[in-house]
């Protein structure tokens, strides 16, 4: 019988090596987080704190702006849905490995970002590891990652001034790259065309700032329809 510390061992190690290419982009990510929040002048401490307590990457830059504008509590919850309205839909297809997780399971649903997501949905768990806790364990090692790196941009930024343009660019750049492991393991390119073709439609139709919702919608909808077509390709290649 396989020792339970043994096997504990091993999903730590499998669930640290498996989120190494997240780890240097959420770093890299949350320190450009930190450098531009104090950049504006917003007290450092708020920096980890939202890293910690709402965990949003994208949103957390655009929270930023919201500060300074003094926006209000209906503009921020409306913009919010629409950009991470996603999140619906990733929980769903997530639901029968979130099970697995028992208590874990409200924390699961609050740490599944983008490249957490990406990772969970392509990555074969090794027979040598606990499912549940393999699954934890990369949930909240991206979650530290990114505070890491949010606390790190925060106290460099309070201590020393640096030029932020282009910094909120990181996540985008990090997302791309997910995106490009995503299309290397995955043999058709058909769930790439029905995105681009949705997204592409939705900006033409409803402009750039309110296309994500109806291109996720869309494309959402498509692969539904040609989930068979989908998997036979993926499958014959």
């Amino acid at each position: 019988m396989r020792d339970s510390s043994d096997v504990s061992d091993r999903t730590i190690f499998h669930a640290i090596f498996s989120t190494m290419p997240i780890m240097f982009g959420y770093i890299s990510g949350g320190i450009a987080f930190g450098l531009l929040l104090t950049s504006k002048g917003i007290p450092w401490i708020f920096a980890p704190l939202m890293s910690l307590f709402v965990y949003a990457g994208s949103m957390q830059f655009i929270a930023i702006q919201f500060f300074l504008s003094n926006a209000n509590f209906f503009t921020i919850a409306i913009v919010t849905l629409l950009i991470n309205c996603r999140h619906m839909l990733y929980g769903l297809s997530m639901l029968e490995k979130f099970n697995l997780t028992g208590k874990f399971k409200p924390y699961m649903i609050f740490t599944l970002t983008d490249e957490t997501y990406a990772l969970l949905t392509t990555l074969k768990e090794p027979k040598s590891v606990n499912k549940s806790k393999f699954y934890i364990y990369i949930s909240t090692l991206n979650h530290f990652y990114w505070v890491f790196g949010t606390i790190i941009g925060a106290i460099m930024g309070n201590a020393i001034k640096f030029n932020t343009k282009g910094l909120d660019f990181t996540l985008t750049a990090l997302f791309l790259v997910i995106l490009l492991e995503q299309l290397r393991s995955y043999k058709t390119r058909l769930p790439l065309w029905i995105g681009a073709t949705c997204a592409i439609g939705s900006i033409f139709v409803v402009g750039k700032e309110n296309m994500l919702l109806p291109s996720i919608i869309f494309s959402t909808l498509f692969l539904i329809i040609f989930k068979r077509t989908v998997t036979a390709q993926n499958e014959l290649n």
